[in-house]
């Protein structure tokens, strides 16, 4: 890395929030690992202290990233070429189109530079739900796991912590055809996927900061036997990711093909533990809604994706009742600013059902903390970090946001989530810390230049291909 991110061991916030309760002020002590060896409202160092005038919360996990598609942001507004009208399906096309000019070098650009906003926007852990494995021609590269690698190397440069979740991917519907354009996604067979995965556990293993996960595409990408097979044969200890009901479109192909609508067919086929992950899960009946909730399986939403491909509105309020489990992800990273995603998650309610305070259920709740708690802590799950966030002996990954902000400094302890949920976006952030490390710095990642002049000539060099 040519800028090296800044550290430091004795600190002093204006406050801290630990997900369970505000320090104030907030006096924060590392080891030379950037653990947290203490975290008190009085100082226990006589070594010189650092004040800063910040609000820490735990960094934000982002639960659903596809890092390829951030080369199409914005590039998809518009109608297909002799078409009235444009759904997923058709930005679909436009998606594939992409997907079948990137190679190594290119995604390691492109990923770095999205791993860098993510940062500066507060994330501090991105699960990759990873497709994209092999050549441009569907035959494996002669290191099989290669683009996982360039994922690896993308996320090092930058600071954040990846999940790496490689993706089974085994054909193109319920019928078991194949688009030629998804040829580099396919893996035959679970046997060939499982060599994937081998292949990039290895990789995991000597790469820092870096977790595995597993995952299927869809119902509809991997037949139902290699779907039980690779998610039963999986320990408990790694994150289980799927795509799931996220178009009317699926649903119905699913109770023709399979004899139950998807989240059913979950629920009868798989246990789910708390270590899945079933992402959108956006239409569900009302009996699905509270059958989820009460398993022990979690939902990943991406809201400001979800609009952006007009997928249709996530059941929150009901899922909420029933006890139910969420983290938010970035997807197609349209936005990747934390809090749009958890406000656009309460709008979209508040415009379906008329009310306000989709999150809260009873006086005084503050819908910012309920929020929070939610994306955070489920998000930690998501990305293999189930452990309490900014507590003795774990690592210091967080956000800091800007205690000077005319908001933010007005705003009482009481309601001061909610100010950063429904006000902030990256103008609002001091810093990010990963590890004890500031790789974002009064807003600027600390490589901010020159991930910015590859990712433009990345994306040049793609554009000339198409």
């Amino acid at each position: 890395m040519h800028n090296q991110p800044d550290f430091r061991t004795n600190l002093c916030f204006e406050a801290l929030w630990d997900t369970k309760k505000w320090f104030e002020p907030a006096f924060v002590q590392l080891n030379s690992e950037g653990c947290i060896l203490s975290i008190s409202e009085e100082s226990k160092t006589q070594e010189p202290t650092e004040t800063i005038r910040g609000f820490v919360i735990p960094g934000h996990n982002n639960a659903h990233s596809h890092a390829f598609q951030y080369a199409l942001a914005g590039l998809a507004e518009h109608l297909p070429h002799h078409s009235a009208e444009d759904d997923f399906w058709s930005w679909r096309e436009a998606m594939y189109q992409l997907a079948n000019t990137i190679l190594p070098d290119e995604m390691e650009d492109i990923a770095a530079m999205l791993y860098s906003e993510m940062l500066r926007n507060g994330y501090t852990s991105v699960a990759e739900f990873h497709y994209l494995h092999h050549n441009l021609d569907g035959s494996s590269f002669e290191e099989k796991a290669a683009m996982g690698q360039a994922l690896l190397e993308a996320a090092k440069s930058t600071g954040i912590k990846l999940t790496l979740v490689p993706i089974f991917y085994q054909r193109g519907g319920f019928q078991g055809q194949m688009n030629p354009h998804q040829r580099r996604f396919i893996s035959q067979t679970a046997d060939d996927y499982f060599e994937l995965l081998y292949q990039t556990e290895k990789l995991v293993n000597n790469t820092a900061n870096s977790k595995l996960g597993i995952g299927i595409h869809s119902l509809r990408a991997a037949s139902p036997e290699a779907i039980c097979e690779i998610f039963e044969s999986t320990p408990v200890s790694i994150p289980k990711h799927i795509h799931v009901a996220e178009q009317q479109k699926e649903v119905a192909e699913a109770q023709r093909f399979l004899g139950h609508r998807p989240i059913t067919w979950l629920m009868k086929n798989l246990s789910l533990e708390g270590n899945y992950h079933l992402v959108h899960a956006t239409h569900m009946n009302s009996e699905e809604v509270e059958q989820l909730a009460h398993s022990k399986a979690h939902v990943v939403i991406c809201p400001s994706t979800e609009g952006n491909l007009g997928d249709g509105f996530f059941s929150l309020r009901a899922f909420m009742q029933s006890g139910g489990r969420w983290s938010i992800g970035t997807d197609s990273h349209i936005s990747l600013n934390p809090c749009e995603e958890l406000r656009w998650l309460d709008y979209g309610q508040r415009l379906r059902h008329q009310k306000r305070n989709a999150y809260c259920f009873k006086g005084s709740e503050e819908g910012g903390e309920i929020a929070l708690k939610q994306s955070i802590l489920h998000g930690r799950s998501a990305t293999g970090y189930s452990v309490q966030p900014l507590s003795v002996g774990e690592p210091f990954d967080a956000v800091v946001y800007d205690a000077s902000q005319p908001l933010l400094s007005a705003s009482p302890k009481s309601h001061r989530l909610s100010t950063i949920v429904y006000t902030a976006d990256t103008s609002s952030i001091l810093g990010t810390v990963v590890n004890g490390r500031w790789y974002v710095i009064n807003r600027r990642h600390i490589r901010q230049e020159e991930l910015c002049s590859n990712f433009i000539q990345a994306l040049a060099k793609i554009r000339n291909k198409r």
